[in-house]
């Protein structure tokens, strides 16, 4: 590839005014895309507004020879959606990237969570997605080019405690990143989704989550996903600006064969997923009884596997077996 992997093209990075967005926008423009910087500047709860991330981001990319527009656009709607990539063709006449990093957190246990809470996080998350991705994806396949990078999250993978709206969000994603990479390929358009790993303001907020909700929620002690336990320092890279060069090497011409993955990046590593697929099988030629289940499944199936949150000790389960009572001395 010549200097400048994006030489000429437009990027549209939702969430853009901080952040992993914010970095991803910058390298862009580093490469040479013409990008639209997507962000109302909102609170970690979807309140509020404020201009000033955006345009900072302008600002910043102008100041070293960029081309840059502040959009403050709210995700979540169709209108706004189809008003963002308008706003691109009025402005540099083209949309050759999709980026959906735009997002916002409603944290609650499953129990205490509120129909607002839910609806929140999936409208921006989820439905935000499409309404880019929707009208992105009309003129991607007449103009049989174009690049789409969506976020999921290792809590829509594995789960997190409190973050149900989050987690059936990003996998969602997931989902649909998948399904948009079979509707598009045949037109030369690639759909992928990164996994990040970073230190941001929703990371930030990992302290105030339930009990077990920090394991899955970052990177082990040892550094990001994939690097090796207690690693040296320089392995314990955090900053989001280490998951931009992975987003733009997958918007970039060289990575058009690369489509329908999900990656996790954090760091120096970057990991391709396994999509869901069996992983062991039982069978037997008719009907399983109650019996045959209850002996195959603990044996064949979930062997080596455990439960990520087992009822406490002092919990009544039925059907668990009785827990040994410690012996008192003297």
């Amino acid at each position: 590839m010549p200097e400048g992997w994006l030489e000429g093209k437009t990027a549209i990075v939702t969430g853009s005014g901080r952040g992993i967005g914010r970095g991803i926008a910058m390298k862009m423009a580093e490469e040479g895309a013409n990008v639209v910087v997507v962000d109302p500047g909102v609170n970690m709860d979807g309140s509020g507004s404020d201009a000033g991330p955006a345009q900072q981001v302008v600002d910043e990319i102008k100041a070293k020879g960029g081309s840059a527009i502040a959009c403050l656009e709210a995700v979540g709607t169709m209108e706004a959606g189809e008003r963002i990539i308008q706003l691109a063709l009025d402005e540099f006449k083209k949309v050759d990237i999709v980026v959906n990093v735009a997002g916002i957190l409603r944290d609650r246990m499953i129990f205490n969570m509120a129909p607002e809470e839910w609806h929140d996080v999936i409208q921006t998350h989820l439905k935000g997605t499409f309404s880019t991705v929707k009208p992105a994806s009309i003129l991607f396949r007449q103009q049989r080019s174009g690049r789409i990078i969506n976020f999921c999250s290792v809590t829509g993978n594995i789960g997190s405690a409190g973050q149900a709206n989050y987690g059936a969000a990003k996998g969602g994603i997931a989902g649909m990143t998948r399904v948009v990479a079979r509707d598009l390929g045949r037109y030369g358009v690639t759909c992928n989704a990164i996994s990040p790993s970073a230190s941001t303001r929703m990371t930030a907020t990992i302290a105030q989550r339930p009990p077990g909700a920090q394991a899955p929620g970052g990177p082990p002690a040892g550094g990001p996903p994939g690097a090796p336990a207690g690693g040296p320092p320089q392995r314990r890279m955090n900053e989001p600006e280490y998951v931009a060069p992975m987003v733009t090497y997958l918007a970039s011409d060289i990575a058009w064969n690369v489509n329908g993955n999900i990656f996790a990046v954090g760091g120096g590593t970057v990991s391709v997923l396994n999509h869901p697929l069996p992983w062991k099988t039982i069978y037997k030629p008719g009907l399983w009884t109650l019996g045959e289940l209850d002996e195959a499944v603990p044996r064949d199936l979930l062997a080596g596997t455990t439960n990520p949150t087992p009822p406490a000790p002092d919990v009544d389960v039925p059907g668990r077996p009785a827990q040994p009572v410690a012996e008192k001395e003297g």
